[in-house]
This record gives structure tokens, sequence and C-alpha cells, in this order.
């Protein structure tokens, strides 16, 4: 499950992420739950960051914009823990999430997440924070646009898992922006191609990292609506293929 930064806007928005959660995870044996920051958090980080250094190290940058996602999972933890559910933490670094050093950009080599699984087998709910990673030099390291939906879809395809469901702000893809055009008609189902041929848009509800990834591996992603999980959404795969698990993060960027 992934949850964006519009679902998480304020420290209350958690506890409805939290009871979307609780009501989906029973239909699992196992759940991992990828965060982005809450909304506007990073763009708050940044502007800390000009205030101080006009042009700051992408190091030091790096460490600091990676804060945001550690906010989310923490507070996603506890309004779990509060409803009754088991629930743990990870960063990016301690999902094994490894990156190559490219600070600010960083595209993902392999997912080693060996720390999850232990949780998993238990049932616990398992939070990652999107967006970042480490790399082999041991350096925190973020994935620049789109970052947090590549997360995702890089640890379902480490884990096994048997979809992605992206919960946004919409009620699923539109053959145009609902925002701009009130028109757009809602698509049901959709190939990985067609998607991306939608994807032209920098705004897009995914980006084009994250699908092309989904359809190297043949992973189904679901994209629903927070605000009304009773909708269908749209399903995003090639049914005309059998699902593998071929772990191929190649060319993501």
């Amino acid at each position: 499950m992934k949850f964006g930064g519009a679902s998480v806007s304020t420290t209350s928005s958690f506890a409805r992420v939290a009871e979307i959660i609780k009501k989906e995870a029973v239909y699992y044996d196992a759940c991992v739950v990828v965060v982005s920051a809450m909304a506007n958090m990073t763009d708050t980080l940044i502007e800390m960051a000009k205030e101080v250094h006009p042009d700051p190290l992408q190091r030091e940058y790096d460490m600091l914009i990676s804060v945001g996602e550690r906010v989310s999972i923490s507070l996603l933890a506890m309004a779990l823990q509060i409803r009754g559910m088991e629930a743990v933490s990870f960063t990016g670094s301690q999902s094994g999430i490894i990156t190559n050093s490219c600070h600010g950009r960083a595209q993902i080599i392999d997912v080693r997440p060996f720390r999850l699984w232990p949780h998993l087998e238990k049932g616990v709910i398992t939070i990652v924070a999107g967006f970042q990673g480490v790399s082999e030099t041991k350096e925190i390291t973020t994935l620049g646009r789109g970052g947090s939906d590549t997360s995702a879809v890089a640890l379902a395809v480490a884990l096994g898992a048997e979809s992605v469901n992206f919960y946004k702000d919409v009620d699923g893809i539109y053959d145009q922006d609902p925002k701009i055009n009130l028109k757009a008609v809602l698509q049901k189902k959709l190939t990985y191609q067609q998607t991306l041929n939608l994807a032209t848009d920098k705004d897009f509800i995914l980006h084009p990292r994250c699908i092309t990834l989904a359809q190297k591996n043949n992973l189904p992603l679901n994209v629903l609506s927070f605000k009304n999980c009773s909708l269908p959404g749209t399903l995003v795969s090639d049914s005309s293929n059998k699902k593998t698990y071929q772990r191929s993060y190649e060319e993501i960027h």
C-alpha cells in the first residue's frame, strides 16, 4: 500500500490512513505500507535549506529532505498502534533500498529487505519511508521526482507482493486531468503502455519510473481514492502475461 503526501496533509490525517490500512489488512497475509512526507513538508525543508545556504552540498540536502518521510512513518505507526494493530516503521536504508551515489536523483540498483521479513512473517504492519535509500558507500540518498511511488514498486518486486495499491486524491486514472477537464473519463483498466502514454504531464498521478518498473516485473498496480475506498479505481496490468518476480531494477530513471 502506498500513501502520498496529500493523504497525510495534517496530523489528524494519519487516523484516516490507519483506518484504511486496518480495514484492508484483513484481506492479506502481510502488508507493507510506503508513505510520503506530509503535504508541503519537503517544500518547507527545501526553503529552510535555501535560507541557510543558497546552494547546499547535495549530501546535506539529502540528509535534510529525507527527514519528511521519517516523520510520516513514525506518526503512522503510532496511529496504527493506538488502534490495536502491531506496526513498525523503517527508513529507506533500514529497509534495504540500495541506490547509486547520485544524490537528489538516485536510482535503485537493488532491494535487500532482510529486516522486514521477520515482522511480515508475524503479521506486523511494516511501514517504509518512500523517496529514500542508501548508497553502496552507506550515504543517505533521495530518489527525486516520483521517488516514493518507485520505492513502493521496488519493494513489492523484492518481496514478491501480489500488487501495489496507490491511494491518491482522485478516483483513479482518467483519460485527462479531472481537475482541469470535468469531462475526463475514468479508466477502469489500463495496460502499462497505455498508462505510460498518459503519463506525459509532469503532474500525472503516477511517475513513469514506477510504471516502467512495474511493467518490467509484470506487477499489477491499483490506483484508488483515499477519500472513498469503496470506489473500484483503476487497475494497471498486462493481463495477457503471467506475473513474474524477476527483480529487474534496470533503467527505471
